[in-house]
C-alpha cells in the first residue's frame, strides 16, 4: 500500500499543486488549509507523514507540531516562508523531523519525504536491543530508555542515535552520518545535524554540557562512546 501524506498549508494553490505532484509520483496526498482541519484529518485517517506550514490562519505551526509530537510519532516536515534560521532550530527542537524553507523545488520536498519514509521503513527490521550502561536503544520498538525510563526522540533523532550506536567506538563524519540516515547526501553541508545531536544529548545525557555518550571530534564529526556511565568507568 502506498504511503499517504497529509499537507497542512493555507496556501491553497501550493497545497493542491503538491497533492497533484506527489500523487503522480506514487505518494497519495490530502490537503487541509488550517490547523483544525488538519487535526480532524489525522483523527479520521492514518497518514505516514505530515507536511506542516509554520504560518497557519488559526494556529501557530510550531504549537501544532508540538501537539502532534506529544500525541504521535508521525514524521513531520515543516515549511516556512519566514526564512529565519531560528525558525529551523525551533522546529527541530520541538519535534519536527525535517524543515524546508519556501520557496522550494518540489523535487527536494519529494526527496526529503522519501528519505523520511525510508527511515520509518528501516525501523521494521528485527534487531537486538543495544545496551551501553544505563542506556538502551531498541530498534524494533524505536524506543530509548535510560535506567529503564523511556526517553522521547523524533524519528530522525532516533535514527541518528541508532546510526551512531551501531558505530560505537568509531568516528563518524557529519556527511557520512547524514548519508546513512537519509539514504542520500541531499544535505551534505547542512549543519542542522548539530541541532539534532544537541537535542539527543539533552534527552540521553546526565549532563548535556559535558556529554559522555556522544562526543564531538572537532574537524571530524562525532563518536559514540562504548563506555559511557561513570560507574562503569571507575
Amino acid at each position: 500500500m502506498a504511503e499517504r501524506i497529509l499537507i497542512v498549508d493555507d496556501d491553497r494553490r501550493l497545497a493542491e499543486m503538491l497533492v497533484e505532484y506527489l500523487g503522480a509520483r506514487g505518494l497519495p496526498a490530502v490537503a487541509q488549509h488550517d490547523a483544525a482541519s488538519g487535526r480532524k484529518a489525522l483523527r479520521r485517517e492514518a497518514f505516514d507523514a505530515v507536511v506542516l506550514d509554520v504560518m497557519l490562519p488559526d494556529a501557530d505551526g510550531f504549537e501544532v507540531c508540538r501537539t502532534l509530537r506529544a500525541e504521535s510519532d508521525v514524521p513531520i516536515l515543516m515549511l516556512t516562508a519566514r526564512g529565519d534560521p531560528a525558525d529551523r532550530i525551533v522546529g527541530l527542537e520541538i519535534g519536527a523531523d525535517d524543515y524546508l524553507p519556501k520557496p522550494f523545488d518540489p523535487r527536494e520536498l519529494l526527496a526529503r519525504l522519501r528519505a523520511i519514509l525510508r527511515r520509518r521503513a528501516s525501523g521494521q527490521a528485527r534487531s537486538p536491543v543495544l545496551r551501553f550502561g544505563s542506556l538502551e536503544i531498541d530498534p524494533d520498538a524505536r524506543a530509548v530508555r535510560v535506567s529503564g525510563e523511556p526517553r522521547n526522540l523524533t524519528g530522525y533523532q532516533f535514527d541518528l542515535l541508532l546510526a551512531l550506536a551501531r558505530s560505537a567506538g568509531r568516528a563518524v563524519s557529519r556527511e557520512a552520518l547524514m548519508e546513512r540516515v537519509r539514504g542520500d547526501s541531499l544535505e551534505a553541508f547542512d549543519r542542522s545535524i548539530d541541532v539534532h545531536i544537541s537535542r539527543i544529548r539533552a534527552v540521553i545525557e546526565d549532563d548535556p554540557g559535558h556529554p559522555r555518550r556522544i562526543l564531538t571530534l572537532r574537524g571530524v564529526g562525532y563518536l559514540f562512546a562504548r563506555v559511557q556511565d561513570a560507574e562503569v568507568e571507575r
